[in-house]
């Protein structure tokens, strides 16, 4: 049976109605509530105009980019002593938006302010437009998330680091301290291509899957366990968290048309968290759909009094 602590909460850092105050009130409403943890999205500044195509709608950005928007690293840092217990995590930091050594040093600063609550869910990005105004390579970008997570691994070991890759160079350095978490806080790889799942098996703890349909999950885990197999890793050995959003009585369409998991009566939503627990999933990361703080804390109270009880 699940308990609050089988999910963690996306604290929502940009959106129409975001504010401090809103981001605030979720953090510590979830270490009120015993959610095992938060969560915050990555972006920068959103461009007025874009051609990239959202991988998960397969349409537009799916908000107005013109809203509030907060950075997700400073923001943790604020989350960090806001919250007394909750672990704290991106889904997904955009790994080549920021410079691998500045990255690795903040994130390991936070994990050392925090004792050891700080998990890192990672991807390559998709909003070409968003890198351009970063400095940032979008051809490169698949390569430069792989180094980056081996400068990460490098950095949180702590003492004399060098790197020599093919997107970053640096002579040693000292690393000091090291990260609270050993060798490293958590890493969970976000994406479902096959390019995901192999960086998954190759230099992930876990597989961190977004939104999705139940049958394309199935194929993507069976696919996600294959890699592990051909690279003699135990499938078994990885973290799987799944990030679904929740919008209680009213059902939202998916590109397809059909009924996105996480929306409807009580009853599909708990039939959807039931199927990811089902697959073998240990945690499920939501966000609330509903519009304006009070009704967001309604919605959430109700999901971790009337729901979890049922899954």
């Amino acid at each position: 049976m699940a308990t609050n602590r089988s999910f963690g909460l996306d604290v929502g850092i940009y959106g129409p109605e975001v504010t401090t105050d809103s981001v605030l009130s979720l953090a510590r409403l979830a270490d009120d509530l015993d959610f095992a943890s938060v969560w915050v999205a990555d972006h920068v500044a959103l461009p007025v105009s874009y051609k990239s195509m959202h991988p998960y709608s397969g349409r537009a950005f799916p908000t107005d980019v013109a809203v509030p928007l907060f950075e997700p690293i400073a923001a943790i840092g604020v989350l960090v002593g806001a919250t007394k217990r909750v672990k704290i995590g991106t889904a997904v930091l955009v790994m080549p938006y920021r410079q691998p050594v500045l990255l690795s040093r903040m994130l390991i600063t936070l994990d050392n302010f925090s004792a050891g609550r700080i998990m890192l869910g990672a991807g390559s990005g998709w909003l070409a437009e968003e890198f351009e105004l970063l400095g940032a390579d979008f051809a490169k970008r698949g390569r430069a998330t792989d180094e980056q997570l081996e400068i990460f691994k490098a950095l949180c070991a702590g003492g004399t680091v060098g790197y020599q890759g093919q997107v970053y160079k640096f002579d040693p350095i000292y690393s000091v301290p090291g990260s609270v978490q050993r060798p490293h806080p958590p890493i969970l790889i976000g994406g479902i291509t096959d390019v995901a799942l192999r960086r998954t098996a190759r230099l992930g703890d876990g597989w961190l899957s977004t939104a999705i349909d139940p049958g394309t999950l199935k194929e993507r885990l069976a696919t996600l366990k294959r890699l592990c197999d051909e690279r003699g890793r135990k499938f078994e050995s990885l973290t799987l968290m799944h990030k679904v959003f929740i919008n209680i009585g009213e059902p939202q369409k998916n590109k397809f048309g059909s009924r996105q998991p996480g929306t409807g009566t009580k009853q599909q939503i708990i039939d959807d968290l039931k199927g990811c627990f089902d697959l073998g999933y240990q945690q499920v990361i939501f966000r609330s759909r509903a519009g304006g703080i009070d009704e967001t804390r309604r919605q959430i109270e109700r999901f971790a009094n009337e729901i979890v009880p049922r899954v």
